[in-house]
């Protein structure tokens, strides 16, 4: 049954018969936990192979999302600065990023992934000064047209910049839950929570951060108070912006973060990399002498006779003039260019006697042509007007004073019209030039169509501010969008004759600073006092602004670049006027020549003539001077501190670092200081000027 094999010397030979040796048996029991051992050997190394493999992919990983300072999550990403610490936060609200699909090279971080779907998606980093390092970020979704959204947190830093607004705050205040809106010029004064004429997409922090957000982005803003953060987003569903021609209406999120050594340093940087210079200073009078407007006084009932009057008063009281601004319904309808013959049955004599009085005069205008005025048939026939959507006819628009059409500025036929308008009355009466009124995008129709397609109904904005380039010397505007090279005044929007922060004297500083920073520094606040409407104003009884109200509005206004009257002083008695007569003085004599000499550097550094006082506090980490809305100053040497509150006769100033010099003679040493209820008479305005 068994066959026997003869053992060969030195082999063992195993055998599964019954007839094996108990010695052969032992040795097959033992192979087996020898075979297990081998195999989870195996097991145990192709573990720690496995587990090496993702070790490293994780660090490769953690490489990828991570540069210098920057670390990307698929969440958002965070800016430090070179101690470690987080100074600047980005969240993605409407999609997340797919990290397996991002991947660096030199220095582009780049993700081809969100859970949205497939997305281009980088940051650039950048360093085009040693102190300063910009990241450019872009995300843009390549299959699907909804919107992107990315949230800035503002991570106990205090923000600056924007636009004007209503209840202007300084720094930026996050009040209440507001989603997203389109982001474009509009009419505060008419619309409290719009965004104000004069805007700029752009912010600065206190932790020297500052942001540029694309001119190409159909740029909406939100915020959130419950979060502390702004809400950037992009998008062309239910928004007034349009793609370019040719492009898909996939909204596309880019924007530059620049961060630097000091908030003053990093906002010089941003000023001269995005923001166009002036080319020349407006009039040398305007700075030195006060302009004087018949809105407040006579609003539409103005007059040749109250015309004349106004000047002879001004020349009787003693009062230079750089210039009298004739202001509304000085013409028979909205849209005509020359004077109602009723209201001015002599212009011609008129601007006669008033050059003859040392006077130069500017006109009132706008962009309106309203449906009764004899110009209206000339703009549709001549295709003048802002059109509905695909069509030839004018898209009617309201405005304050009516219902008419809109000059398109896109079209030069429309330009040149309005133009030669505004040139025969020069010529035919010697006007000086013009005050330039509206031009916010808010007056264009929810549908429009112009000559030239408008991707961002703001450009509109920067088309209007254009028409006043031939008058610039004297020239007045409200609105200012990509405008800082066009060399007027520029003037913050009404005000209400009122103390608080909407659109009262509190608001002043606030919204000076905010468009200063935004660029436009040739700043015209508006009328001493306010516009004196009955129903917006804390008045006595007589249709005038309070007294002690329009005192303090006229000592603020004496330390800003220009100043502006329309109520009289000589309305109220005597020491109104002597009060009015020494601060036209003041700031003739000091302020003046400074705001000229600063006027002069804007030309080639962009800096603010009003400055907030973090600009010489920076460098400190001076966290009092970021929150301080109620003083300011000119350049780096005058500080001024006024009284902005009913009743009061001392204030708090806060007197940065440094050696300061008081309007009294007073000494303040080795600053910085906080001077509790310092003492301010109803006459006087609390200024100091740097001593070394």
């Amino acid at each position: 049954m068994y066959q026997m094999v003869p053992a060969v010397p030195g082999e063992l030979h195993l055998s599964d018969g019954p007839g094996d040796s108990p010695l052969k048996k032992r040795g097959s029991r033992e192979a087996r936990p020898l075979a297990v051992s081998s195999v989870l050997g195996c097991l145990l190394v192709l573990a720690a192979v496995v587990a090496w493999c993702y070790y490293s992919a994780s660090l490769r990983k953690a490489q990828l999302v991570k540069t210098e300072l920057l670390d990307l999550n698929k969440d958002g990403f965070v800016i430090r600065n070179q101690t470690g610490a987080i100074i600047f936060t980005m969240t993605f609200s409407s999609a997340q990023l797919d990290l397996d699909s991002c991947s660096l090279e030199e220095n582009i971080l780049s993700c081809t992934r969100s859970d949205a779907g497939q997305v281009h998606f980088f940051i650039h980093t950048d360093r085009p000064k040693e102190t300063v390092t910009c990241y450019l970020v872009r995300w843009e979704p390549l299959d699907h047209e909804g919107p992107v959204e990315h949230t800035m947190p503002c991570n106990g830093s205090h923000w600056y910049g924007g636009a004007e607004s209503a209840t202007q705050r300084w720094p930026v205040a996050v009040e209440g839950e507001r989603e997203p809106r389109p982001f474009v010029t509009g009419d505060v004064y008419a619309h409290r929570d719009a965004f104000g004429g004069i805007l700029e997409r752009y912010w600065l922090s206190s932790k020297a951060v500052a942001i540029k957000i694309n001119d190409s982005v159909p740029f909406h803003l939100g915020w959130s108070e419950k979060d502390l953060a702004l809400r950037f987003q992009a998008r062309y569903r239910d928004s007034p912006f349009k793609p370019a021609r040719g492009r898909r209406a996939s909204p596309e999120l880019g924007y530059t973060v620049c961060v630097g050594s000091d908030v003053t340093s990093i906002h010089k940087y941003m000023v001269r990399r995005y923001f166009p210079k002036p080319v020349k200073v407006p009039s040398v009078e305007v700075f030195k002498h006060p302009v004087w407007s018949t809105w407040a006084l006579y609003k539409t009932s103005v007059t040749q006779d109250k015309l004349l009057r106004y000047a002879a008063d001004i020349r009787k009281h003693g009062f230079a003039c750089s210039h009298l601004e004739l202001d509304d319904r000085y013409t028979a309808d909205y849209g005509e260019f020359d004077f109602d013959p009723q209201k001015f049955p002599n212009a011609s004599g008129m601007f006669e006697r008033l050059r003859e009085g040392g006077f130069r005069v500017t006109l009132w205008t706008h962009p309106f042509i309203n449906y009764d005025s004899i110009n209206f048939g000339v703009g549709v026939q001549d295709g003048l007007f802002v059109r509905e959507p695909g069509g030839q006819l004018p898209a009617l628009v309201r405005w304050w004073n009516g219902i008419g059409g809109i000059l398109d500025f896109t079209n030069p036929k429309a330009r040149d019209w309005y133009r030669a308008q505004l040139e025969k009355m020069k010529e035919r009466y010697g006007v000086t030039s013009f005050k330039f009124d509206a031009g916010e995008s808010s007056y264009l129709p929810p549908q429009f169509s112009t000559l030239v397609p408008l991707s961002d109904p703001s450009a509109f904005t920067r088309l209007y501010t254009e028409m006043a380039v031939p008058f610039s010397e004297r020239a007045e505007l409200r609105v200012g969008y990509q405008s800082q090279n066009i060399s007027c005044f520029y003037r913050i929007i009404d005000r209400d004759s009122v103390w608080g922060y909407e659109l009262g004297l509190r608001s002043i500083v606030p919204t000076v600073l905010t468009v200063s920073i935004l660029g436009y520094q040739f700043v015209l606040p508006d009328m001493i006092g306010g516009n004196a409407y009955a129903d917006h104003m804390e008045g006595n009884g007589k249709d005038l602004p309070d007294r002690e109200l329009y005192i303090r509005w006229l000592e603020l206004s004496a330390f800003m670049p220009a100043m502006q009257f329309s109520i009289p002083p000589w309305h109220y008695d005597d020491q109104v006027v002597e009060i009015a007569q020494k601060f036209t003085k003041l700031h003739e004599t000091l302020v003046a020549p400074r705001v000229l000499k600063l006027a002069k550097e804007v030309l080639h550094t962009g800096d603010p003539i009003v400055r907030p006082l973090w600009w010489i506090a920076a460098a400190a980490a001076d966290e009092a001077a970021y929150k301080v809305d109620s003083q300011f100053l000119i350049g780096d040497e005058l500080l001024v501190a006024p009284v902005l509150e009913p009743g009061k006769r001392e204030r708090d100033i806060y007197l940065p670092a440094g050696s300061w010099r008081s309007y009294k003679g007073e000494h303040f040493l080795q600053g910085p200081k906080h001077l509790t209820d310092y003492p301010v008479d109803l006459d006087e305005i609390a200024y100091f000027t740097w001593v070394q």
